[in-house]
């Protein structure tokens, strides 16, 4: 990007027009940054266990949202799914998103590990190899999660140490 920059600067010799031409590209790679972290819920689909691709706009919107990206494999994310599913019922007044970029072999591996199937307000998938959320996040660790309100607004993201005890208060 900075070479295209540079080449435009160099055929225009307007040092002027360069700067604000720059200063358009920050503002815009800044707002869109901050749109990620602050926006609304993010447009996901997912593969489901059973081979369904499942929407961000299939989930009820009356309850509050929380997304939880993982890895099944990943020893972090075992531990931490333990404890979520010990304590699951404090998560019942909110549709649940669990998603990872692993195979679908995987999910349904997890699923059956889990008895996710129990659970009407919990949605586990893959992402694949799109990367859509794991790069809407900008994710390098997990597991992450976010918590929207009732209306898809963001409220809160771990990106690290997340607290099911906080995000259960949030969430009632």
């Amino acid at each position: 990007m900075f070479l295209q920059l540079y080449w435009i600067y160099d055929m225009s010799k307007n040092k002027k027009h360069f700067g604000l031409l720059a200063l358009a590209v920050f503002l815009f790679i800044v707002s869109f940054d901050a749109s990620a972290q602050q926006g609304k819920l993010p447009p996901f689909r997912i593969m489901q266990s059973n081979g369904t691709i499942f929407k961000a706009e299939q989930l009820p919107f009356e309850k509050p949202i929380l997304i939880i990206y993982f890895s099944p494999d990943c020893d972090h994310c075992q531990a931490f799914m333990k404890d979520f599913f010990k304590s699951a019922a404090d998560f019942k007044k909110a549709s649940v998103v669990m998603v990872t970029y692993r195979p679908i072999a995987d999910v349904t591996k997890f699923v059956a590990d889990f008895g996710v199937n129990k659970y009407s307000n919990i949605y586990v998938g893959t992402e694949g190899s799109s990367f859509f959320l794991k790069n809407y996040y900008k994710l390098l660790d997990m597991p992450f999660a976010a918590l929207y309100d009732k209306n898809g607004n963001i409220m809160t993201s771990y990106r690290s140490n997340i607290s099911l005890n906080e995000l259960a208060l949030k969430i009632k």
